[in-house]
This record gives structure tokens, C-alpha cells and sequence, in this order.
């Protein structure tokens, strides 16, 4: 199963069919296991100061936020269970847990609130995703008896499956069942979630069959992973028939998420009635707010190469939502460019640039970069240098460089090259291409001053380690120029660079000019 895939089948964990009970929503793998017990909304006056508008700004995962909770209570300001509460969900939606965590541990040891087991749940899910799976299971352990309910149970087994430990995950599942804590669907997802995980998509159908068996009903993820499980194994009609057996449920209907994954095995199986049977059912049942969904049923349609439906989509997406984000609109530009459909995509970019989002330099990349596919590269030039100020990506400055060196375009293939170089940032993604700048360099070596070749080895330097290659340039432009190269020997020698045939033949050369210039 692709990468993609997968990641989209773990997004769609955090939905919930409307059918499922509060209980179940309360213990979803990647959302929060608080439910309907207790309410932990918060309004906060406008523009007054409260704990989460200290809090939530620390974004870096190392910075603890221990200090603003001990900070807030030495000054004697109100603290609020329900806005403790809050900072935590919301830590969690952000993926900061060991912040979430510090807060929720800071209320047990301070004793803010006596903990039920919805709190004590979002404690031990905490502690499996920030300490391991072996630290819950020990704070499990240490629970009194009546808080190992139901919400407890369930994240612990959370927390093993995350950590892909199968066995354990079957052990505690069938305690759970045997306890009567495995009533719903919720939990028999996360094991098929797990075999799904695990490559053992065979188990997964096996999963489904048990809960039939006994009495659990299955929800639209049961379903989601037992297609995706066919769709892996290349079993079609299989997907064909437990979609169908998933349509005539009477007591769930079939969601957006599942014919979408669905129709996706349907094109890799090149069925396209199929998969646009699938695509049209998913489309009537998708909320009309919902962004993601659109951009989704928008990439599918662009893997069936269909321009007016990806199009007729985006005209929806736009009348449907508030507003389109730059998500949305990279999303239907990435599709538009993958179909070879470049003048829809300028059409769409100019509706991004005349809307009030933000300047997010990706989405006209989007455009640049199909310019650049097509040999287009003034255009692709032109677009770079009307958002060079505002920052651009040195990747795509190297694929014009690239290009342009392929047409023997030397000057701007050097131009390209050293304003892609300006940009670059260490661990920001860029994997300069060493062919492309070291043919570069040779180039600049044999033709360009000594400031030019100078100027560019000084800006390579950011993004590769000092090399032979740009001592060979430096040393064959000073020989050009009639400059002496002592000194840059003796900082080549610095760098532990040792000379090799090549620097010996360059350095004969000047040997032989200084020989021809002494007089008879």
C-alpha cells in the first residue's frame, strides 16, 4: 500500500460517522478521549488575557510550559478546569504532546480536579505517544480499579497499536472483550488498523467477520480498512463486493471517505465506470463545507485525466466553502499541472493572486515548475524574478539552472544556479544537484573573472562541503587573469584537499606560461 494511501486512511481515523455514540468519538484513535461528560468549552473575553493565550504561542516542543502554569497561579489569577482542558485538546490537535502532557500531569500533582478515567485517559494517551508504550502500560497499572474503565481500556490499547506491538495489542484486546469493553466498532478498527499497519492485510477480513459474529456493528472505517486490505492484495472484486455489502447496512449510510478509496483501487485497476460511479456517489455525500473533501475528490479525478471535473469541482469547492485556503488552491493547481492542463492552472493562479490569502510562494511554484517542465524558461524565469523579494524556492532555481545548462545556456544557467544558492537555507529540503553546480563551476572556471568564479564558489559553500572541484576553478581563473595561486595551495593544503592529476596538469600550465615568458 503507497505511502499516500496509508496517510489518508490514518487522516480519516479522526472522523466519525454521525451514527457513532459519544463514547465512541471519546476514545477515536488521534483525537481526544473526552466525551460528552464533561463540557470543556471555553469562551474567553475578547482581548483579555487568559492561561491559553500564554500558552499556546510556545510553539517549539522543547519550551516547557510548567513556568506559565506556576506563573499564572503565583499571581492569584483564576484557574479555570475547563480552560486547562481546553489548552490540552488543543496541544494535541497541534501535535505538541509533551506540552499537553506537562499540563495535564501539572493539574494531577497540583490537584486542580479529582481525575475520572476520561481524564486519566488522555493522561495515559499522553504518556504512550511522549514516553512509550511501556510508561503507559505502568501508569495503567498504577490506576485504581474503578478507573480502569471502558475510555482507559481503550487508550492503552491505543497506545500499543500505535507502537505496532501486535501482541500485546491482541492480549489486552482480549481482556477487553472478555470485560465487555469491545461493544462497538471503535476498538476492532484499531486492530484492523494494526494488521493494516503491519502489511498482514489478510487479518483484516478476518477482523470484520468477528465483529459480525459478534453482534458489534460495523462502521464506515470498519469498512474504509477492509477495502483498502482487497485493494492491496489487487482483490477487486472483493472491494466490489464489500462496498456493496457495506451500501445495504441499515443503520449507517456509506461516507465520501469510503467510495473515495474505493474509486482509488478502481484506477489502479483501470475500471472507469467504476470509478466514476464511485467519485459521483461520493461527491452527493460530502458536506458542502468541507475543503478537504473536494481537494481529494479533485486529485482522483485528476488521476482519470479529467480536466472538466476537476474544474466543475473547484467551481463547487469555491461557491460551497467560506473561502479557498492556499491548500485548496495547491491542491487543484498539482492536479491541473499533472494532466499537462498548464493554461487552466495560470487561470486558477491569477484567481489566487487577485484573493486576499496569503503569499505562500509554493502555489505559484506550482506553475514555474510546469513552465520549466515544458522548455518554457524565460516564463518560468520571468515568474521567479517578480517573487524573488518576497522569497522563492532555490529547488526550483536549480531546476531552471538545470535547464538551461541543457541548452548550453551557460550565463543564466550560472545566474540561475547562484540565485537558487542565495536562497538556501541548511535542512530546509534542497539537495543541490553536484553534477549540475560542478558543471557550473568547470565553466566559470575555464570563462568567468576571478570576482565571478569567487562570488559563486563563496555562495556553493553554503550548501555543499569545500571541494576540490572549486579550488580547481579558482586556481585555472587566477592562471587565466595572471594572479598568483600560493595562496590559494596553501588553503587548499588548510582544507585537507590534496592535489590530483588534474590539479597537477592546471598547475603545470602556469609552469609553462612562466617558462615561455622568461626571455631568451
Amino acid at each position: 500500500m503507497s505511502s499516500k494511501l496509508l496517510g489518508f486512511l490514518n487522516r480519516l481515523t479522526s472522523r466519525l460517522n454521525q451514527s457513532q455514540s459519544s463514547s465512541e468519538k471519546a476514545l477515536i484513535l488521534s483525537s481526544s478521549f473526552i466525551n460528552g461528560e464533561r463540557s470543556y468549552h471555553i469562551r474567553a473575553k475578547k482581548g483579555s488575557e487568559t492561561l491559553y493565550s500564554k500558552i499556546s504561542p510556545l510553539g517549539s516542543p522543547g519550551i516547557s510550559v510548567k513556568p506559565e502554569l506556576d506563573g499564572w497561579v503565583d499571581k492569584g489569577k483564576n484557574l479555570s478546569f475547563d480552560e486547562l482542558m481546553r489548552i490540552i485538546h488543543d496541544l494535541r490537535k497541534r501535535k505538541r504532546f509533551t506540552q499537553a502532557l506537562e499540563v495535564s500531569e501539572w493539574m494531577n500533582e497540583k490537584g486542580v480536579c479529582k481525575f475520572t478515567s476520561v481524564e486519566h485517559a488522555v493522561q495515559l494517551d499522553l504518556i504512550g505517544r511522549v514516553r512509550g508504550f511501556l510508561s503507559a502500560e505502568s501508569y495503567f497499572n498504577s490506576l485504581p480499579e474503578q478507573d480502569k474503565t471502558n475510555k482507559t481500556y481503550g487508550a492503552l490499547l491505543h497506545c500499543y497499536a500505535r507502537q505496532r506491538q501486535l501482541e500485546k495489542s491482541l492480549s489486552h484486546f482480549q481482556k477487553m472483550k472478555e470485560m465487555g469493553f469491545a461493544s462497538t466498532a471503535l476498538n476492532y478498527n484499531v486492530i484492523m488498523c494494526l494488521y493494516t499497519n503491519l502489511g498482514q492485510y489478510e487479518k483484516v477480513p478476518e477482523v470484520l467477520a468477528e465483529m459480525k459474529e459478534n453482534k458489534v456493528l460495523p462502521d464506515n472505517y470498519s469498512y474504509r480498512l477492509c477495502i483498502n486490505s482487497y485493494g492491496a492484495k489487487s482483490d477487486i472484486e472483493a472491494v466490489k463486493n464489500i462496498l456493496k455489502e457495506a451500501e445495504t447496512q441499515p443503520h449507517m449510510a456509506v461516507d465520501w471517505n469510503t467510495y473515495a478509496v474505493a474509486a482509488n483501487y478502481y484506477i489502479k485497476a483501470g475500471l472507469t465506470d467504476n470509478t466514476i460511479d464511485a467519485l459521483k456517489k461520493a461527491e452527493v455525500r460530502v458536506d458542502t463545507k468541507d475543503g478537504i473533501a473536494y481537494n481529494h475528490l479533485i486529485t482522483l479525478y485528476a488521476k482519470l485525466e479529467k480536466k472538466d471535473e476537476i474544474l466543475r469541482l473547484w467551481e463547487l469547492e469555491k461557491s460551497a466553502c467560506k473561502r479557498c485556503i492556499n491548500r485548496d488552491y495547491i491542491n487543484v493547481l498539482e492536479s491541473l499541472v499533472r494532466i499537462d492542463a498548464v493554461e487552466a492552472a495560470e487561470k486558477v493562479l491569477e484567481e489566487w493572486e487577485l484573493s486576499d490569502n496569503c503569499y505562500d510562494f509554493r502555489v505559484r511554484n506550482i506553475v514555474t515548475v510546469a513552465h520549466i517542465d515544458k522548455g518554457l524558461l524565460e516564463k518560468a524565469e520571468a515568474m521567479l524574478l517578480t517573487e524573488k523579494e518576497k522569497g522563492s524556492s532555490p529547488n526550483t532555481w536549480g531546476l531552471l539552472a538545470a535547464r538551461y545548462l541543457e541548452k548550453g545556456e551557460m550565463h543564466k544557467a550560472v545566474d540561475c544556479m547562484k540565485a537558487g544558492l542565495s536562497f538556501y537555507v541548511e535542512n530546509k529540503g534542497w539537495k543541490i544537484n553536484q553534477q549540475v553546480s560542478y558543471s557550473l563551476l568547470n565553466w566559470i572556471g575555464d570563462e568567468g573573472s576571478v570576482e565571478d568564479v569567487e562570488s559563486f564558489v563563496k555562495l556553493l559553500r553554503k550548501a555543499v562541503p569545500v571541494s576540490r572541484q572549486m579550488y580547481h576553478a579558482l586556481i585555472k581563473s587566477h592562471v587565466r587573469n595572471g594572479k598568483d595561486v600560493d595562496g590559494l595551495l596553501e588553503k587548499m593544503k588548510a582544507d585537507k584537499i590534496k592535489e590530483d592529476e588534474e590539479t597537477r596538469i592546471i598547475l603545470s600550465t602556469i609552469q609553462q606560461k612562466a617558462s615561455l615568458s622568461e626571455p631568451l
